[in-house]
């Protein structure tokens, strides 16, 4: 593991949310379930606008968990399209935390995952990603 510092994408957040006292776990972080649905949130938006419409999430492959979430915590999420099959579409989804009213703190990854979404027709049916047919 290197100790040179990591910085967030240089490209916006796909969304920004803060962390509430009812999305907590037990010992009192943030339960892991809820940052994984606001990543899978976020993720859908990249694969929705390639898929030009609706998109159903099918997998996520190597979720890593690298800090706790705090209550206030201000978390930022950034998705891209690292790939495209026929139908598939493969999101690099990061999640990042800052202490809320401290604008000027550092960012921290705390965790990333790849999602994978399917473009599916009206009746949620694999349909083919534009120029794919």
């Amino acid at each position: 593991m290197s100790d040179a510092p990591e910085y967030p994408p240089e490209d916006q957040p796909v969304g920004r949310i803060i962390a509430m006292p009812a999305d907590t776990n037990p010992e009192g972080d943030i339960f892991g379930g809820w940052l994984l649905a606001q990543m899978d949130l976020a993720g859908a938006t990249p694969a929705f606008e390639l898929a030009c419409g609706r998109c159903a999430t099918v997998a996520l492959d190597g979720m890593v968990f690298h800090q706790p979430v705090s209550v206030g915590d201000e978390v930022s999420i950034y998705a891209h399209v690292i790939g495209s099959g026929r139908t598939s579409i493969r999101v690099q989804v990061e999640a990042w935390k800052r202490a809320r009213g401290q604008a000027q703190a550092a960012s921290v990854r705390v965790t990333q995952g790849v999602f994978t979404y399917v473009a599916i027709d009206e009746n949620r049916k694999p349909r083919p990603l534009p120029g794919k047919a």
